[in-house]
């Protein structure tokens, strides 16, 4: 019921959204009498301000067309390389037609991202993806709204979650890196440690960024909600059907709405002041402010329906259970054995400020991943940095990307002995002052940090 009144809701709000987007430009275009009128800025501004909390939010676009490699220009576009009921496996290609940088392209490595099944669209990182091309061949999941999912297309758990990560990995190939950001570290550990046990070649690489491998250490708020509340009350007050206006009628989801208004619960005052500080940017023309505002709130305002099945498997699993810390954990009656992972390198990363993974939750992978020797295992703390910060804006560009691509670049051979290399940064370094780079380690080993 609380879904169809939230539709009744959005369907009433429509017009009047609508109204007020075209009132706020009867009141700001310059051919406008009124836009002369007294106070017409602050009308104007109050106007947009409404259409933009009342308006209904789409799936954003990465509309990433084009991306600098190595100071040349290169045309970008998305592919869909495999798609599935509830997943579509996207590649970025890049395209040139300089014979030179071509050959280099294709050699440099290949990147599977597993974008977060959480609540926001696989857009979330389109910053991610638009790094990682200058250096690497990308490809990221791009996971479907369950309410566009038929019912026919059945249920969808936490282990068909780990079989996709899975079939993506073999899609790809035996020289793939897989980062997950924040959710998808859990099951992507599984997937690997699953094809580690059978025999089946595992990633060259593995970069966990902010996830909750072990979410009994430093809980926050998000850890302690799910850990303090059974199983039942979950499926009782956060489930519910989909409508039957949508494809996926009749599918129970955890909907997209309830996850939104609980982003915003955790920081009311932050919001407030935003949209405060948006209204009065645009009395006073600050266009940049403006536009970063309505850049940020387009995605962030645009969320997606999880399948039920799912969401109350990985309450259960991750924040209730603990199995895959508790080594306790089956997937379809296999238990997930991190141990087991012999050749591929580890690299977690967390944020220092991060509000929604504490401190130690991602780090606690190196514990489990015994069986990678210690001198395939990194660690990097992103310092000042919160949970979205070690994934997109300065911080992601100029202190955690660099991490990752020269981990990622120092363990490309086949043979499990990572390549050593000069760090880029130590490199310049080094060409200013005349001397020569010395072959450095990414980040510094888990155990001297």
């Amino acid at each position: 019921m609380l879904y169809q009144l939230y539709e009744s809701q959005r369907a009433m709000l429509s017009p009047f959204s609508e109204f007020a987007s075209a009132s706020s430009k009867l009141y700001s275009h310059p051919l406008s009498p009124f836009a002369h009128t007294p106070l017409a800025t602050r009308v104007s501004a109050g106007l947009d301000l409404m259409h933009r909390l009342a308006k209904e939010y789409e799936k954003p676009e990465f509309n990433i067309t084009s991306v600098k490699v190595n100071g040349t220009d290169v045309a970008v576009q998305e592919q869909v390389a495999v798609e599935k009921p509830f997943c579509r496996l996207l590649r970025f290609k890049r395209f040139t037609d300089d014979v030179g940088l071509l050959t280099r392209m294709k050699d440099q490595p290949t990147v599977l991202v597993v974008a977060p099944l959480s609540g926001h669209h696989s857009t979330l990182l389109r910053e991610t993806v638009r790094q990682l091309l200058i250096d690497h061949k990308v490809f990221i999941t791009d996971w479907t709204d369950a309410r566009m999912v038929p019912p026919e297309a059945g249920p969808f758990h936490l282990d068909d979650y780990i079989a996709y990560v899975q079939d993506f990995i073999r899609h790809v190939g035996p020289e793939v890196n897989v980062i997950s950001v924040c959710q998808p570290t859990v099951p992507v550990l599984a997937a690997i440690s699953l094809l580690a046990s059978n025999g089946e070649f595992t990633p060259r690489t593995m970069t966990m960024m902010g996830g909750p491998i072990d979410a009994r250490k430093s809980p926050t708020a998000v850890n302690n909600l799910a850990m303090n509340k059974s199983y039942e009350w979950f499926e009782n007050n956060v489930i519910y059907r989909v409508p039957t206006n949508y494809p996926g009628g009749g599918r129970r989801v955890y909907p997209g709405f309830l996850q939104h208004t609980g982003f915003i619960a955790m920081n009311p005052d932050r919001h407030l002041k935003s949209h405060y500080d948006y209204f009065m940017d645009l009395m006073q023309g600050e266009d940049e402010s403006v536009e970063f505002h309505r850049s940020f709130y387009d995605e962030y305002n645009a969320v997606l329906d999880m399948p039920a099945e799912y969401y109350l498997d990985t309450i259960h699993t991750v924040f209730q259970d603990f199995s895959l810390v508790n080594g306790t954990w089956e997937v379809k009656g296999q238990l997930v054995r991190p141990q087991d992972i012999k050749t591929t390198a580890l690299l977690t990363i967390e944020g220092e400020l991060d509000d929604i993974s504490g401190a130690g939750q991602t780090r606690a992978a190196h514990d489990l991943c015994s069986g990678i020797p210690s001198s395939r295992q990194f660690h990097y703390d992103v310092e000042g940095a919160g949970h979205y910060g070690i994934f997109s804006g300065r911080r992601w560009r100029e202190d955690c990307y660099p991490q990752v691509r020269d981990f990622i670049a120092s363990h490309q051979d086949e043979t499990g002995a990572p390549k050593k290399r000069a760090s880029r940064a130590t490199a310049a370094a080094a060409a200013k002052t005349g001397g020569t780079a010395k072959a450095t380690k990414p980040v510094a080993p888990k155990r001297a940090r």
